[in-house]
């Protein structure tokens, strides 16, 4: 199968190219610039130029690979996992996201390209008792930056799956760890949690969805033939804050994390934070399992951990 990836760049680039080459099929990369293609090639994928913001330049690109399916890993994120830098990267990755589905959709409907993958949140599903399936909501009226980014999802997938001549698929990520992420021991949260710069807020009674990047990558190339719809692309270990937190201290050698009232950290971080540590609602992976023969990796920090939920 030949495969056009736009993000090919980002942080599940790496092993997704990896793994559709290991099951024979042709994949290319779309990049904005030249100076991206040694990277791609280096992997094993041929680079396409267009710019995801520009229809013209992906209808072009599309039209040039003739792919038999396209997957979209588009972000705009930062380098560093930071509220700052979060902040200021969330305007151009809101746009890339929403403008980036909008243009491949067109590139593809007019080249004929039937299959369409899509990254999608795992991880922002609308408070609610247990797991979150496919069929539970987003959470759209939550905390301003869980709000706008649960936004954006439901408008990628409504827009996708609008298109009837279409199948599109979207991968529910839930947060990624392993290389190349921010979640490991050399990584930006990995450094923070030394620095006792993540705290369990009140109770830290909210539910966080992990899997691994290369998890994820297998998914999303199985994902290219299987039934059309949403899957949550997570692993079998939903954890509380202040579960998960403390095994990835101690995974990454830190002290223990301080604990803060839901107060103070308003007051310091801000409600996103409060909202991730305290509102957050885990999800269940039961459909992928079925429907994609998804048998992710136990979460490395929990696995010698009972693990509440």
């Amino acid at each position: 199968m030949r495969v056009l990836l736009a993000g090919a760049t980002g942080a599940i680039g790496r092993p997704l190219i990896c793994g559709l080459k290991q099951h024979g099929h042709s994949v290319f990369g779309l990049v904005r610039s030249a100076e991206s293609t040694h990277n791609l090639t280096e992997m094993g994928a041929e680079a396409v130029i267009g710019d995801a913001l520009d229809v013209a330049s992906v209808r072009a690109a599309v039209a040039r690979v003739r792919p038999d399916a396209v997957i979209n890993e588009l972000t705009a994120l930062p380098r560093h996992y930071t509220p700052a830098e979060m902040k200021a990267a969330a305007e151009r990755d809101t746009r890339v996201r929403r403008e980036g589905n909008v243009n491949l959709l067109a590139g593809m409907r007019e080249s004929g390209v039937r299959r369409y993958v899509l990254q999608s949140s795992g991880f922002w599903y609308a408070p609610g008792p247990g797991l979150a399936d496919e069929s539970s909501l987003l959470a759209v009226d939550a905390s301003p930056g869980v709000a706008a980014g649960a936004r954006t999802y439901v408008e990628l997938e409504s827009t996708a799956f609008r298109v009837s001549e279409i199948d599109c698929v979207a991968m529910r990520y839930g947060f990624f760890y392993g290389p190349g992420t921010w979640f490991t021991n050399a990584g930006d949260m990995g450094e923070q949690v030394r620095r006792q710069q993540v705290p369990v807020i009140g109770a830290g009674q909210g539910v966080a969805s992990f899997v691994h990047i290369e998890d994820a990558a297998s998914a999303t190339v199985t994902a290219l033939e299987c039934a059309p719809g949403p899957y949550n692309i997570v692993d079998d270990n939903p954890s509380q804050q202040r579960v998960w937190l403390q095994a990835f201290a101690d995974a990454c050698g830190a002290p223990e994390p301080i604990h803060i009232t839901e107060q103070e950290a308003l007051a310091s971080f801000g409600a996103d934070s409060v909202y991730y540590a305290t509102r957050l609602r885990g999800a269940s992976n039961e459909k992928a399992r079925h429907g994609l023969n998804f048998r992710p990796r136990p979460l490395e920090w929990l696995q010698s951990r009972a693990v509440p939920v």
